[in-house]
């Protein structure tokens, strides 16, 4: 599936975060989310991207907005991720990589010469009604939470 452009409605999911509890994006309805996917897991850039919206959290939640990590690794290995760093939001499981193809970051990559499928790593910004507001494509780490943030302050 393709990428979702602006002003598209978001597409619905419901998945499992490292607690168990299960999460739909129709719960979020009437507040914006930040919807980030990541590659793995306890990896370094994945760790310092989760990290930088752990840390910028409190601005987030002043703004009303929840912000939801999503890869394709089960709540076992969230849980330990999220207790390692100390992450309180919900970090999302999707082992079966149906959201993240629905959203279409389930794409083939390449490392060293090898192809295979995976997370590119991408994020949303979804506004209160349901619909993609921002996206950002081949995020770089560095920078990139502020960039989010300033676009949830603008929206």
């Amino acid at each position: 599936m393709a990428l979702i452009d602006r002003g598209r409605k978001a597409p619905a999911f419901t998945l499992t975060d490292q607690f168990g509890k299960t999460h739909k994006l129709s719960d979020y309805a009437g507040r914006p989310v930040v919807l980030y996917f990541y590659p793995k897991d306890d990896t370094p850039g994945c760790t310092q991207q989760t990290c930088d919206f752990r840390d910028r959290l409190p601005q987030f939640e002043k703004s009303d907005a929840v912000i939801l990590g999503v890869s394709i690794l089960d709540e076992t290995s969230k849980a330990k991720f999220a207790t390692k760093f100390g992450v309180s939001f919900p970090l999302l499981a999707d082992a079966d990589h149906a959201v993240a193809a629905a959203y279409g970051v389930w794409q083939e990559r390449s490392l060293y010469g090898r192809k295979f499928m995976g997370i590119a790593r991408t994020t949303y910004l979804i506004d209160a009604a349901g619909n993609v507001a921002e996206r950002w494509d081949k995020v770089k780490v560095a920078g990139h939470v502020e960039a989010v943030y300033d676009a949830l302050r603008a929206m």
